[in-house]
């Protein structure tokens, strides 16, 4: 069954407390938190005062995605009661293996993002260790832009790559993704999918999330 993780980049940071409850409320799986450092993508977000601040504000875990240099370097600054998903990017690592295993370290979840020009071959050594693969729809630094159908075969390629070695990360896709677009994500093999200004500029937040969770769901293999 495909998750709904729920990103907080186009909400109201005034108001995030609020916007926690009605994640929550409509039956989002994750919160999704896209941190930016200005240098790795051309915008600042949030950063652990923040993340730290919300935490056990909700039940849900969060799902915490590094959009910075030298992610290693942070990563235990982003530890908190809900954190489950710890993503770097493949792009900004140095040593991948090195700092997926420092997150594993600190008792949560590692994950790896790749951009979508990055050919997905490029996890081959770190796939046994890898919990999350985050599939960029979009190139990342900002919310609201549109899909890149050709993502599509890359989340098939990590789908069959997984069935074939018997191993168990889970492929998540970040970037562009509305109610017309979803279906195809599922399909082609996505276990996680996050969604942030087509929730939470919708008129409806909360009919929003329902409608993500039985179209998702409807298509799930």
């Amino acid at each position: 069954m495909a998750k709904i993780s729920v990103s907080i980049l186009s909400a109201d940071f005034s108001a995030l407390g609020d916007t926690l409850k009605t994640i929550g409320d409509g039956g989002a799986d994750f919160v999704h938190m896209d941190v930016m450092d200005g240098r790795f993508v051309p915008n600042l977000s949030f950063g652990p005062v923040v993340i730290g601040s919300l935490a056990g504000k909700t039940d849900l875990p969060f799902d915490v995605h590094i959009m910075a240099e030298n992610p290693t370097d942070m990563i235990e600054q982003y530890v908190t009661e809900n954190t489950e998903y710890i993503v770097v990017h493949y792009e900004a690592c140095p040593h991948l293996d090195k700092t997926l295993r420092s997150i594993k370290a600190l008792g949560v979840k590692c994950g790896v993002a790749l951009n979508p020009a990055t050919h997905p071959a490029v996890l081959d050594y770190v796939l046994d260790i890898t919990d999350q693969i985050l599939v960029m729809s979009v190139n990342p630094g900002f919310g609201g832009q549109s899909f890149i159908p050709g993502v599509l075969d890359k989340i098939r390629m990590y789908s069959s790559m997984r069935a074939e070695s018997g191993l168990s990360y889970k492929i998540s896709v970040d970037g562009g993704i509305n109610l017309e677009n979803v279906s195809d994500v599922v399909d082609a093999g996505a276990d996680i999918i996050v969604v942030g200004s087509s929730i939470l500029n919708a008129p409806d937040p909360l009919a929003a999330i329902r409608s993500f969770k039985e179209v998702a769901n409807a298509h799930t293999r």
